[in-house]
């Protein structure tokens, strides 16, 4: 390999290795998960107590903000279970709507009675 070819190839292979190394992220707080929707609710309505008692404050310090960082994670972790299961929810109800549509008696007992279980979790 000429010179030339070595000095491309080498700087071909640190640009790939920077690239890589900007796009990986370091290990992450993984706040504490919420596998069902109550569980969800739950740490949502707490976590977002505990987020408003900092912010609320007139001056933040670093200890403030890490906490924010890991109570954030906890937050995200929770919205991502209570989307999915009001995405399951707007199922359950539109199977509901149309069942009212074609008087399908049995389908808008059982998926209102899942739906309104549900339901229950957000609004309890």
């Amino acid at each position: 390999m000429n010179p030339f070819n070595k000095t491309v190839a080498v700087m071909v292979l640190s640009v790939c290795t920077m690239s890589a190394a900007a796009t990986e992220k370091p290990d992450h707080f993984e706040g504490k998960q919420s596998r069902t929707l109550q569980e969800a609710v739950s740490n949502f309505v707490e976590y977002n107590a505990k987020l408003a008692d900092i912010v609320g404050k007139d001056e933040l310090s670093g200890a403030d903000m890490a906490e924010v960082h890991e109570l954030t994670y906890t937050i995200e972790n929770a919205l991502a279970k209570i989307n999915q299961a009001t995405e399951t929810m707007a199922v359950d109800l539109e199977e509901v709507h149309l069942a009212s549509e074609s008087a399908d008696v049995e389908t808008v007992k059982s998926r209102g009675k899942k739906f309104l279980e549900s339901a229950k979790t957000l609004i309890d």
